[in-house]
């Protein structure tokens, strides 16, 4: 998740080399709530087929097929040739540092898928959320595993921006393949998947 973006920027933070999306194409295409789904199986599972992305989600083969093309049009998932059988093709995600534009840099069209984008994310963190609360009461432990804090920092645009990539840099050190820039190698045994997040905008009155 190594990203370095210019305050108002927004970036997945997803490992891997720099693409910069500005095409409102591509933008959209990223934008649909079942693609996004598709996405998410595929980062945490790994590669998958149209058939088993069907079942995994409770929908029609030929809506995964579709929706899986999609996203390898515009560059986001890629085919794995190795373990194609017949015409059944195997997808994987592809690891990408994602980043967008300044918004007062994007055309009208961009604007508004991003917006999108933006507001599909944030509905489906509330619902990441949702469904620890509802669980956390059997979960033992990981059930007090809610780290929550709010402050407010006094910070110019490029202070901003180093506080951003601090942050990232923290976040590569945790999550990183590396044994010699990793915490803890292996990740401990009771270890399972955090969900993470970073939001940071100026207060307006």
């Amino acid at each position: 998740m190594s990203t370095q973006e210019k305050p108002g920027d927004r970036g997945s933070g997803e490992p891997g080399p720099t693409r910069e999306l500005s095409d409102p194409a591509a933008l959209k295409a990223l934008g649909h709530p079942l693609r996004q789904q598709i996405l998410r199986r595929l980062h945490r599972d790994g590669p998958a087929t149209a058939t088993t992305l069907a079942a995994a989600l409770g929908e029609n083969t030929g809506a995964t097929s579709y929706h899986l093309r999609q996203l390898a049009e515009h560059g986001f998932i890629e085919d794995v040739p190795e373990r194609a059988r017949g015409r059944v093709r195997w997808w994987r995600a592809r690891h990408q540092d994602i980043r967008f534009l300044p918004r007062s840099a994007m055309t009208e069209d961009a604007r508004v898928a991003l917006d999108q984008l933006t507001e599909l994310n944030a509905a489906e963190d509330d619902e990441a959320l949702a469904r620890f609360h509802r669980r956390r009461d059997e979960m033992g432990p990981w059930g007090d595993a809610l780290l929550f804090s709010r402050s407010s920092l006094r910070l110019g645009p490029q202070e901003l921006l180093a506080f951003w990539e601090e942050y990232m840099a923290l976040v590569l050190r945790y999550r990183s393949d590396d044994p010699e820039e990793h915490v803890t190698d292996p990740p401990p045994d009771d270890a399972r998947r955090i969900l993470v997040r970073f939001l940071a905008f100026p207060d307006v009155d």
